[in-house]
């Protein structure tokens, strides 16, 4: 083991040598649960990193919705390929405001871990069902996943991740949130290393929503000639390429508003640093504010953009229609295995010994990816299919 001593080390000096005084440091960690020796080689982001991608929750987003449902097409994103682009996105955000890229990278990778299948309307699905029992919420349920749901040590349930990993995931801030658990400090603003990483999943999900939306026509390029944002974007690539191809076209429209939004981001970010003067990742805590934003001008564009992609695309039939046969199918499931809870496999049934019946249900359907799951109501409900 002479030969990895001092890389790990070495890798801290660097940290501290290049990356910003307001950057999360590998060595500033507040530490894991369950106490482990540090690694030779790798810092404990790095670590964590690697947890989460060999995790079984990781794997299961190839399979799980983003906005259209596996089967209808191989081209559309899914909850992996929206993670992978987030963590990039979050990568170049990272590396030019000088952050710790391999925190911001742990938290891209795990964002997502505790949805369930089909979407938000999964999440809506599970949440009414479990509204006496503590609600659902994809946040809670990705922290459930790394600290309780993942079996993978003899040593220790979860993947047993770094505090500040842990709070990146359950600070991720969408539409959906519920309060934060009291561990994480709600009081306190999270790293910028996790902020970095909101700012880059709404820069993903809007952009490529277009992407998927016209690829699937739900979406039309009249429509999205309402939106400032396209319409401004469209007109500079049209300047700069004569009688492209529509498809061609669109995909330099997507390239061109992620590259706009990222160096809006890291321009206004510059300047509110400089502003409050921040030097230190207590000041980023104590801020009262998240440091990371989009310029109040790509703001109101970005506003106008949601509301369409709400409009046009999210309600529009195909989506809706899908959106009810999802809560009906995990309605059903739920209620199958509550009356009869005999039917779930026997790993699952187990966990009634240390969770309530309704949670172990919970966990057991948020965990589905949307194949499992369609597969799982044939099988129930569908007298000529194989159980």
């Amino acid at each position: 083991m002479e030969i990895f001593d001092n890389i790990r080390t070495n890798m801290e000096e660097q940290e501290e040598k290049y990356l910003a005084p307001y950057a999360m440091k590998s060595e500033g960690t507040k530490g894991r649960k369950y106490q482990e020796e540090d690694h030779p080689y790798r810092s404990s982001f790095q670590r964590d990193r690697d947890r989460i991608i060999h995790s079984t929750a990781f794997r299961r987003l190839e399979y799980k919705t983003q906005v259209f449902v596996n089967h209808e097409g191989d081209h559309y994103r899914t909850r992996l390929t929206h993670t992978i682009e987030v963590a990039q996105i979050s990568r170049s955000l990272s590396r030019a405001l000088k952050l710790n890229e391999d925190l911001t990278e742990a938290i891209a990778l795990a964002h997502d871990l505790g949805h369930t299948p089909f979407g938000h309307s999964g999440e809506e699905t599970l949440n009414e069902i479990m509204k006496s029992h503590g609600g659902f919420e994809h946040n809670r349920q990705s922290l459930r996943v790394v600290d309780l749901l993942e079996e993978r040590y003899p040593e220790f349930p979860g993947l047993n991740l770094t505090y500040e990993v842990r709070e990146g995931i359950i600070k991720h801030e969408t539409t959906y949130d519920k309060p934060v658990p009291a561990e994480f400090n709600p009081k306190f603003c999270p790293t910028l290393e996790c902020q970095v990483v909101n700012l880059a999943d709404e820069i993903a999900y809007s952009a490529h929503d277009i992407d998927d939306g016209l690829r699937s026509q739900v979406l039309s390029e009249e429509e999205l000639s309402e939106v400032d944002l396209w319409r401004m974007t469209i007109e500079q690539i049209e300047k700069k390429y004569k009688n492209l191809p529509s498809h061609h076209k669109y995909i330099q429209v997507v390239r061109m508003i992620i590259n706009q939004e990222v160096t809006d981001a890291i321009q206004e970010t510059t300047k509110r640093l400089n502003k409050y003067q921040i030097k230190s990742i207590d000041e980023v805590r104590s801020s009262g504010e998240h440091i990371l934003s989009f310029s109040p001008d790509l703001k109101k564009l970005n506003s106008q953009l949601k509301m369409l992609l709400f409009n046009k695309m999210y309600r529009h039939y195909r989506m809706i229609r899908m959106a009810d046969k999802a809560k009906r199918i995990i309605t059903q499931l739920f209620e199958v295995y509550l009356s009869n809870p005999d039917q779930l496999p026997p790993h699952t049934r187990k966990n009634f010994k240390e969770t309530e019946k309704m949670q172990v249900i919970c966990d057991y359907i948020a965990g589905m990816t949307d194949r499992f799951a369609l597969q799982e109501y044939k099988k129930l409900f569908d007298p000529f299919e194989r159980v």
